[in-house]
């Protein structure tokens, strides 16, 4: 019994060296995403590299004795080191506080990818409404979505594609014409200027929806899309929609510092929700934060929460905006 029980062991134990192994090779090619996109691609999954060092140091302090240990924990703590790098700037980046402000001054908006295969769009449709948001961003809308929040009162601003955006109130005028060269080369998006609540100059919304990182066009729609920003004043500005990028990846880093907008959320994953598997539906645990919220900086930031499950592969995020006074 007791040989078996050791033979056990020293599997676990090789199989824990293969995984810190990997997760430390992939940790560190990651950093070359600096300079590759296709290296940052490995970036994404910083996370699982994290929790496989630790697991190569779980086995280590439990299972492992002599040699074995010792290499064991150096592997893991390597490993610990090398992807914690990665997700470190994400969790140590400067945010302004979060402050308390009248209602007047206050904007509420709800950033949501609806999912084309979202088999209850009425469900999603009534919890959006029940929060009385001011703007809803909205990506992959479907018809039967569009409508059910038609109905609940929501103004439709169409966008290109099923990006989308959908308001309380009319919108004004766009304060600019796109360049007619820059329509093909942009991601799918919307855009709005509205009232602003204190009754000062207008604001206005963008919502995007960028490719995923492992197509190349995403490069080059990252670029032009900052361009499109560039036209507008950034003050009141307001960015927000699915990037398919993790804080953690050197392209969303570079995209945070050319848009010269503040990131308002911090490492909150939105994907997966659910997802197909075998035909069936499966109840996931989120572990990528892709989609993101940027503000200029007359706004302030009050509440910023993840909503609950509305039948799409995306959890939905709500956020608070008040103007300073």
């Amino acid at each position: 019994m007791t040989g078996t029980l050791n033979a056990g062991r020293a599997v676990i134990c090789a199989l824990a060296f293969i995984i810190g192994g990997l997760c430390l090779a992939a940790a560190l090619l990651a950093q070359g995403g600096r300079v590759d996109p296709w290296l940052d691609l490995l970036t994404h999954f910083a996370p699982a590299w994290l929790a496989g060092a630790l697991v190569t140091i779980g086995c280590g302090l439990s299972l492992a004795k002599g040699l074995a240990r010792r290499g064991l924990l150096i592997l893991g703590v390597l490993g610990v080191l090398a992807a914690g790098g990665l997700i470190a700037p994400e969790l140590t980046r400067t945010i302004r506080p979060s402050i308390r402000a009248p209602a007047a001054t206050q904007i509420r908006l709800i950033q949501f990818n609806a999912w084309e295969e979202n088999a209850n769009p009425e469900r999603a449709a009534d919890w959006i409404v029940s929060q009385n948001p001011d703007v809803v961003t909205v990506e992959e809308l479907t018809p039967a979505f569009q409508n059910a929040l038609v109905a609940r009162g929501l103004v439709f601003n169409k966008g290109v594609s099923t990006t989308a955006i959908f308001s309380r109130g009319v919108r004004d005028r766009h304060p600019f014409a796109v360049p007619s060269a820059d329509w093909k080369l942009l991601p799918e998006f919307a855009r709005a200027s509205f009232p602003a609540p204190d009754g000062g100059e207008d604001f206005s919304v963008v919502a995007v929806h960028l490719t995923w990182p492992s197509l190349s066009s995403q490069w080059g729609q990252r670029e032009v899309f900052a361009s499109l920003l560039d036209l507008y004043a950034r003050d009141r500005l307001i960015v927000a929609g699915d990037f398919n990028l993790t804080p953690w990846s050197f392209a969303l880093r570079r995209l945070d510092g050319r848009l010269g907008l503040e990131r308002r959320d911090r490492a909150i994953a939105t994907w997966p929700a659910m997802q197909w598997i075998r035909g069936r539906l499966v109840m996931l645990p989120a572990m990528l934060p892709i989609d993101h919220i940027y503000a200029g900086p007359a706004w302030r930031t009050v509440r910023l929460a993840r909503g609950p499950r509305l039948g799409s592969e995306h959890y939905p995020l709500i956020i608070d905006l008040a103007l300073e006074p």
